[in-house]
């Protein structure tokens, strides 16, 4: 790099002074030398804002007057922060001296590169990649999401396979570098996801406008995952299933899009029935909110809905597989990324 971006690590916290006072000491020791760090807070109840004005007085805090969610939150943090580069980081998240560094070299050799995220592993078993984000993100032809290293449950080792850093379709929200001027330009979050797959959205939107997305193998973080939201949580479940429809809703082109939500609204009422016969009601009945919530936002427009891509650039669709996931996974077995066809990525 001829010069050194200014940096902004953004922590977005809700009642999570537990993570703070667990994983803060490592992000301020992050050597990057142009480097900001902020805490947004939304509406906690807990001390998480005492606690750090009591022993981190360097760190800036923004506190918006209500919990907008991941989405709002960040939207309304990030209006008051200036630098070259946004980290959005999870306070569940534990990093490593130099972590920022590659990602920025990364990003700064092409004016087309968006956003980036680095490995993603596991804090709880560090060889395995962790769930959400691992090597980098990619989606399926009806638009379910999977990473390299972890397709649905199942993660994998890392055995040092992934270690070439490259494009791919999304990149988490665990640890989401992005430009500044190009999250200007896309216009943020969409606030109607409120949390979970916000990222994917935006994310797409910057492919939609000709931008790229990276992965960077020379940086690797540690992430607790399931911080604010637990796996089990219906409230989770129904986000998940509604965020997912509105994804293909918003980004795919008009004629794909009553094709692909018809094969999603099957496969998810297979899974309603799934959660039913496993005795989860609540998650049932989340699913079936979800389509409810899906059937009316459909008279609604979202924020960057079905952004085309600037000046003479084409559209993005590196990082789409276009085999079907499902298929893939459940019945030929194909439990790694590793398994699928590359002729299809």
């Amino acid at each position: 790099m001829t010069h050194t971006p200014k940096v902004a690590v953004v922590i977005l916290n809700w009642n999570g002074a537990k993570y703070l006072k667990q994983f803060l000491p490592s992000v301020l020791s992050s050597t990057y030398p142009n480097l900001d760090i902020v805490m947004g807070d939304n509406a906690s109840s807990d001390d998480s804002v005492a606690f750090m004005r009591a022993n981190y007085p360097s760190v800036r805090i923004i506190q918006n007057d209500k919990n907008y969610g991941f989405t709002g939150g960040y939207n309304r943090v990030l209006a008051q922060v200036d630098a070259d580069y946004y980290i959005l980081l999870n306070s569940d998240v534990e990093v490593v001296p130099g972590w920022i560094e590659p990602v920025i070299e990364l990003m700064e050799r092409d004016s087309l590169i968006a956003a980036a995220a680095p490995k993603i592993r596991s804090y709880a078993q560090k060889e395995y990649f962790e769930h959400a984000g691992a090597a980098g993100g990619f989606i399926d032809k009806h638009g379910y999401p999977f990473c390299r290293g972890r397709i649905f449950y199942e993660l994998e080792k890392d055995n040092g396979q992934y270690e070439q850093s490259g494009e791919v379709f999304w990149a988490s929200g665990a640890s989401l570098f992005i430009k500044k001027s190009i999250w200007d330009e896309a216009g943020g979050f969409d606030e109607s996801f409120f949390a979970h797959m916000e990222e994917i959205d935006l994310c797409w939107r910057l492919k939609n406008m000709g931008y790229k997305v990276m992965y960077c193998a020379q940086s690797t973080i540690y992430h607790v995952g399931g911080g604010t939201l637990n796996a089990e949580n219906p409230f989770k479940t129904y986000l998940n299933f509604r965020n997912n429809l509105l994804l293909i809703k918003k980004n795919l082109p008009f004629w794909r899009t009553f094709w692909v939500i018809s094969i999603r609204f099957i496969m998810d009422l297979l899974a309603l029935f799934r959660f039913l016969m496993e005795g989860k009601r609540k998650d049932a009945w989340a699913v079936s909110r979800a389509h409810q919530s899906f059937v009316l936002s459909l008279f609604k427009k979202g924020k960057g809905e079905r952004q085309k891509a600037k000046g003479n650039a084409v559209q993005n669709t590196k990082g789409i597989y276009r085999g079907s996931i499902v298929w893939d996974f459940f019945v030929k077995k194909k439990t790694h990324f590793t398994d699928l066809d590359p002729s299809e990525l």
